[in-house]
């Protein structure tokens, strides 16, 4: 029960980094800056930032009383003020939980102070990168120990934010498309906001796959190949692989099939709906494959990796 907590309440910090860094950066750089469709004159971008926020908060709280409890044995020992004063100023997952409840709080007091804007996205958008940062320290990356550590560590960092770069901007990918009412300006900055998003994602993939060699190495090693198949943490590794295979995939058909379909409909003056239908429906399969992988990874911080077999 408190395993299964664990891994729920890791996975919403996860997804509210992921929110906070990726949504904002991409109403910064994908989104018009004129016009209706710019982000400040949407109606949901705030909300959905607010919701970020919320999630990285209140997932960093229960996430220290619950890992507290995982250490403790009980919910009763671990709501004791000794257990996570123990836990903020022993350990470094407390400390890095109470981080990154104060960057979910400072995102929150920034999208109810301020007006929807450039000056807003940056600032969330900077308390999202911070958030995302500290959650290296949530997983095995915080935990290494000995030569290499630092090493580890960084390559945890730059994986989380350029996940939680990509996820984040599917989410707003997904809300645009899943909106009633295409418009040809609405058509328009979607396309644009595709085209312009394949070179980022590119870059995206590049650091995820590095980072994610880099985090093999310590986590699996070169002699245990064979725990990929024999151990639970590898199994779980494998799948998360394959999930990330078909994103890949689902994003390749995006960049080279599905927008450049969208982009002749347009052009030619024709309707966009079979084109958009095929866009929402491969973006729902690649934002759930993402999600999927952010639920594998919290599960994977919870047990002991291969190396360590």
């Amino acid at each position: 029960m408190i395993e299964a907590a664990l891994v729920f309440v890791r996975l919403a910090q996860y997804v509210g980094a992921a929110i906070l860094l990726g949504s904002p950066l991409f109403f910064l750089y994908s989104l018009p800056r004129q016009g209706n469709m710019t982000a400040a004159s949407l109606g949901w971008p705030r909300r959905l930032l607010v919701g970020g926020a919320l999630l990285t908060l209140l997932g960093a709280a229960l996430g220290l009383v619950v890992q507290t409890a995982t250490m403790a044995g009980s919910i009763e020992e671990a709501l004791k003020p000794a257990s996570l004063a123990f836990m903020v100023s022993g350990t470094t997952i407390g400390r890095a939980a109470v981080a990154r409840a104060v960057f979910g709080a400072l995102a929150l007091v920034l999208l109810l102070a301020m007006k929807p804007g450039r000056a807003l996205w940056t600032g969330v958008a900077l308390f999202g990168a911070l958030a995302a940062a500290s959650l290296a320290w949530m997983g095995h990356g915080g935990a290494t120990e000995g030569p290499g550590a630092a090493f580890h560590l960084a390559g945890d960092i730059l994986h989380s934010l350029a996940a939680s770069v990509w996820i984040g901007a599917l989410v707003v990918f997904l809300i645009l498309l899943l909106a009633r009412g295409a418009s040809p300006e609405r058509t328009r900055a979607l396309y644009a906001a595709l085209h312009g998003f394949s070179g980022l994602g590119t870059l995206l993939v590049a650091v995820l796959l590095a980072s994610g060699l880099v985090n093999s190495w310590f986590l699996v090693g070169p002699d245990r190949i064979s725990g990929l198949w024999t151990t639970g943490y590898g199994r779980l590794l494998v799948l998360k692989l394959l999930l990330f295979a078909a994103m890949l995939a689902l994003a390749a058909a995006n960049r080279f099939r599905l927008t450049p379909a969208l982009h002749a409909a347009i052009e030619a003056g024709e309707s966009r709906d079979h084109a958009l239908r095929r866009l929402r429906s491969s973006l729902v399969l690649e934002t759930t494959a993402g999600v999927a992988i952010l639920g594998l990874v919290a599960w994977l911080g919870t047990l002991a990796p291969v190396a360590a077999q």
